[in-house]
């Protein structure tokens, strides 16, 4: 895997992270009520969906290991253009449905990397 591909991968996974951070042991009425919740967690979709965008156009193949990369990356475009009309409680089903399966699939990404790595190492 190329070394662009696995740092974008890398930004998936801490800003996936970020977001699991931010959300842990909140409401969807605290995020409701939080405006900096609520950009925080935009701004780390926002690097998730242009990082896809750019493991897209440098090898697409692996965005077919990633479930919804299509959906995230809609939504980020959703946040970034159409910011006017996000509706937080389809934020905070992405949160509470999606993210966990995106950090799987990124780990195991990165995890299969590192171990192509190692195994060329040796």
């Amino acid at each position: 895997m190329k070394d662009d591909i696995l740092k974008h991968l890398h930004d998936i996974r801490e800003a996936a992270l970020a977001i699991s951070r931010f959300v842990n042991g909140k409401t969807f009425d605290d995020y409701m009520h939080d405006e900096l919740l609520r950009s925080g967690v935009e701004r780390k979709s926002e690097i998730i969906g242009e990082a896809l965008n750019r493991i897209r156009r440098d090898d697409p193949t692996i965005l077919d290991k990633i479930r919804e990369h299509r959906n995230i990356v809609s939504f980020r475009n959703i946040l970034v253009h159409g910011y006017d009309s996000i509706d937080d409680r389809i934020v905070w089903g992405i949160i509470e449905e999606d993210l966990g399966n995106l950090l799987e699939d990124v780990e195991g990404l990165i995890e299969n990397a590192d171990q192509t790595h190692d195994a060329s190492d040796e």
